[in-house]
């Protein structure tokens, strides 16, 4: 189930409690008259079944709630309620499968913003990974994987791609464009400095590291576990089972491939480096073309829910109010 605190307009309340009331798929409606003081007006308590969250969400939209009032979402945990129940059955679908846009376009926007976290993030994590490549420690480059923050703003790229949204797909590039660059630097400037303070040997070579042999040679299989580990990492921040995007972070190779970038310029290996470059590009292509593919399916199932529902009379056409008559 999904909550929705509603702040909606004097004049337009009344709508929303009719619209909320006639969907099967919502219970615990509360309104709270005149409790909203910025902006002015009622506030609307209600719980929804997820499947039915964003379908909700738009005919409030017809009613310019966002714009004079507000909308928030939030998820329930748990919740016991034979209402609840009742609700849940009467949505079509499963709760499991069910997107709630608004939610997930929120929760990808955060994630496109070039900040001083991301950033600091980027650098740690590529500098864990440079650590295990040079002492061939599955459990350092692995880590490296986990910390790297990159599959956010690789996220909001795809979602600003399928919604057409310009902005948002600018600021995702520029994170990608000044994160990924940041720290393939510090990769190349921790090199040359434990190259020259002893931590590593003079002649060092990069190719003697077996466990990043595969990030130097890209093949096949690097876009399909790409374009799978993609698909699934959208697939989790959908259906918010952020658990799977941990498996996503580790099967994606983005971080080792700019940590051994950085190495192999600093030890002057040119091939390794090309090597790289080459798997770092095709993993974001097939991440990006494979993220892409799988919201483009799943919007194309919620286009056609929310066509369905309207085209079955929904609550909010019911309770949009007539002209008056006019008076002879």
């Amino acid at each position: 189930m999904v909550h929705l605190r509603i702040v909606a307009p004097v004049d337009r309340s009344e709508r929303v409690v009719d619209l909320l009331e006639r969907s099967a798929s919502t219970c615990n409606l509360v309104l709270l008259p005149g409790a909203a003081r910025k902006p002015a007006g009622d506030v609307i308590l209600c719980d929804v079944a997820r499947e039915d969250a964003s379908v909700i969400v738009d005919d409030l939209r017809e009613l310019e709630i966002p714009r004079d009032g507000s909308i928030a979402i939030e998820q329930i945990d748990s919740q016991l309620s034979a209402g609840a129940e009742r609700a849940i059955r009467a949505a079509r679908g499963a709760a499991s499968d069910a997107v709630v846009w608004e939610e997930v376009e929120a929760r990808t926007s955060e994630s496109t913003e070039l900040g001083g976290h991301f950033l600091t993030f980027m650098v740690l994590a590529c500098l864990i990974a440079s650590i295990g490549i040079y002492l061939d420690s599955p459990i350092l480059i692995i880590g490296g994987m986990v910390v790297g923050p990159e599959f956010g703003p690789i996220a909001g790229l795809c979602v600003a791609i399928v919604h057409r949204r310009v902005d948002e797909a600018r600021r995702s590039l520029i994170a990608l464009a000044v994160g990924f660059p940041l720290a393939i630097l510090a990769a190349y400037l921790f090199t040359l400095f434990a190259q020259a303070s002893g931590l590593l040997d003079a002649d060092i070579e990069s190719s003697r590291h077996a466990l990043s042999d595969f990030i130097s040679h890209p093949d096949a299989f690097s876009f399909i576990v790409a374009a799978l580990a993609g698909a699934a990492g959208v697939l989790s921040l959908t259906s918010a089972k952020s658990g799977a995007l941990i498996g996503v972070l580790i099967s994606v190779t983005t971080i080792l491939a700019a940590a051994n970038i950085g190495i192999a310029a600093a030890l002057g290996d040119w091939s390794d480096w090309r090597g790289s470059i080459a798997q770092l590009a095709v993993n974001l292509v097939a991440i990006v073309l494979a993220g892409v593919g799988t919201l483009y399916v799943q919007r194309l199932l919620y286009k056609r829910r929310l066509r369905r529902h309207h085209s079955e009379g929904s609550p909010f056409a019911i309770a949009a109010p007539t002209d008056p008559p006019k008076s002879s």
